[in-house]
């Protein structure tokens, strides 16, 4: 009979393979790290046996984790190098964090909920990971405190996206965004090429939850 830890580990495998790797996400580093990471540790206890699942798991306060191929797609995009210094807005869970800091220097992780930040702080400490500083604010219009950044991604959509966010990259960097509203929304990559110069390209089209206090597209009153 296998033990439920044997469950997690094939459900794990599966979801690489199964729901992944189909994503054309093929990057060998990614796929370890998806393999070495439990996720079952960062969902909340009453979703574990649905940790592998390819959707959106709630979290509370309106909340939901990203489905496992977007979390997936969006680290390959990054191309993460281990002098990263890495900013995500969003911290939910915690999972995504440790995703980010195990490939990067140091992640700076915002979250509107303080409980998020503290649930995920606990989280992170219980599996070793340090180079991580975790603060409770409104990020969702930019958080150039330690910018400017090598890498932010956004864990939440954005109906239009803020400008100060590429500004605080550095020369090199990366930003991923969701951009649009549902139910069409845009995973975009912005490269800054040099200073004030951008490249944007848009990766896949989505649909997840909008980040709480986004900005708002103006609206033709007539």
């Amino acid at each position: 009979m296998t033990t439920p830890q044997l469950d997690f580990e094939r459900a794990r495998f599966n979801m690489v393979e199964q729901q992944i790797r189909p994503w054309d996400v093929l990057d060998q580093q990614v796929l370890d790290l998806l393999l070495r990471v439990h996720r079952e540790d960062y969902v909340p206890e009453q979703y574990r046996a649905l940790a592998f699942s390819d959707m959106e798991i709630p979290l509370g306060h309106g909340e939901k984790m990203l489905p496992p191929k977007i979390e997936a797609r969006m680290l390959q995009e990054l191309g993460l190098e281990s002098s990263d210094r890495i900013l995500e807005v969003g911290t939910g869970s915690g999972y995504m964090t440790a995703l980010l800091a195990s490939l990067g220097n140091h992640v700076y992780s915002v979250d509107i909920i303080s409980e998020f930040t503290q649930s995920a702080a606990a989280k992170l400490a219980a599996h070793g990971i340090i180079n991580v500083t975790l603060e409770t604010g409104d990020a969702a219009r930019g958080w150039d405190k330690h910018g400017p950044y090598d890498v932010i991604v956004l864990t939440g959509s954005v109906p239009v996206l803020p400008e100060a966010f590429q500004k605080n990259l550095k020369p090199g960097g990366r930003l991923l965004a969701v951009v649009g509203e549902s139910p069409v929304m845009e995973a975009r990559l912005i490269t800054c090429v040099s200073a004030g110069v951008y490249n944007s390209v848009v990766l896949f089209e989505t649909c997840i939850t909008s980040l709480k206090n986004a900005p708002q597209p103006e609206r033709f009153v007539f």
